[in-house]
């Protein structure tokens, strides 16, 4: 438990919010940015398994989900650690001494859960070399908006994201942490043409968890009873994972992640924009969405 194990080495210490630099013109955490060529020249292992996603579209939520299929539904097996220590955050890296999810990834042996949010042009080559399992979840654009606002402002990890009209504006124009969600989900799509990807809709996840579990399953070519799938969707509910420390991750430090400000598992519905967004504010977004999203069908609901 890595954070767990350093806290004592940040006494009375201030998390400094990070800088941006940028990667092929992708926002990103400028402590990655000077580690890029590690991060690119990564070697995966044909069985190991990457979950991917923009930020707060689900990423956590289906980690929780593999994780329990590639345990058979063994609940304790899956309480083994933390999120982040149990699946390295590739492009992760946290200050010193806590290791950097790279780090974390090479001491691990093969197979393993993966996570990124990098968007697919940056993903290093060796996951696609390797034909590696890749699931990709995508949220629609407005409940990510806002749920990524929510999370820069408890997270001292991201940059600080100003008030919510100022927010809105940055997340339209691809100015935030991980760049462009329009560039991100569209990228994700057109690669499940070419390679093993598992694209999956959180609002499909929120309507019928059971399905999307089912699909899952079987992308990972895996055999599970009825009694186990149960199993799994019982232990991944958004409840059961709200109260899982291993999954809500209220087991790292206070000066980093201020569950006080917001928890990192707010509400997980669909429609929480419509608390947010003004009707200008909506015109403004439907208007970009489309002018953004022409020439895809990528298509995404809103509400359920």
């Amino acid at each position: 438990m890595a954070f767990e194990q350093n806290a004592q080495h940040f006494g009375g210490y201030v998390m400094q919010r990070p800088r941006l630099g940028y990667v092929s013109g992708v926002p990103l955490d400028q402590k990655t940015c000077d580690t890029w060529d590690q991060i690119w020249k990564f070697q995966a292992h044909p069985e190991d398994i990457l979950v991917a996603a923009y930020p707060k579209a689900g990423t956590t939520w289906m980690q929780e989900i593999v994780d329990m299929i590639c345990q058979e539904g063994n609940a304790e097996i899956c309480r083994r650690a933390p999120t982040y220590d149990k699946h390295p955050f590739l492009e992760a890296v946290a200050p010193k001494p806590v290791p950097s999810g790279l780090q974390l990834a090479e001491n691990m042996k093969p197979p393993r859960i993966l996570k990124t949010h990098l968007p697919v042009q940056l993903l290093p080559p060796s996951f696609w070399e390797q034909d590696c399992k890749v699931i990709y979840v995508a949220r629609n654009a407005k409940d990510c908006m806002v749920s990524y606002y929510h999370f820069q402002r408890m997270n001292k990890g991201l940059p600080d994201p100003g008030d919510w009209g100022t927010y809105f504006s940055r997340f339209l124009a691809g100015d935030v942490t991980w760049g462009s969600w329009f560039d991100h989900v569209r990228g994700w799509w057109e690669a499940k043409d070419h390679h093993q990807v598992l694209y999956i809709f959180y609002e499909d996840m929120m309507e019928n968890t059971r399905q999307e579990i089912e699909k899952v399953m079987r992308f990972l070519e895996k055999e599970l009873s009825e009694e186990v799938l149960e199993d799994v969707y019982q232990h991944t509910t958004f409840q059961a994972m709200r109260e899982n420390p291993m999954a809500n991750y209220s087991t790292i430090p206070s000066f980093v992640m201020d569950h006080s400000v917001s928890p990192f598992m707010r509400k997980g519905i669909v429609g929480d924009w419509r608390n947010h967004f003004t009707v200008a504010q909506d015109e403004i977004f439907e208007k970009e969405y489309w002018r953004k999203m022409e020439g895809t069908d990528l298509s995404f609901r809103t509400q359920l």
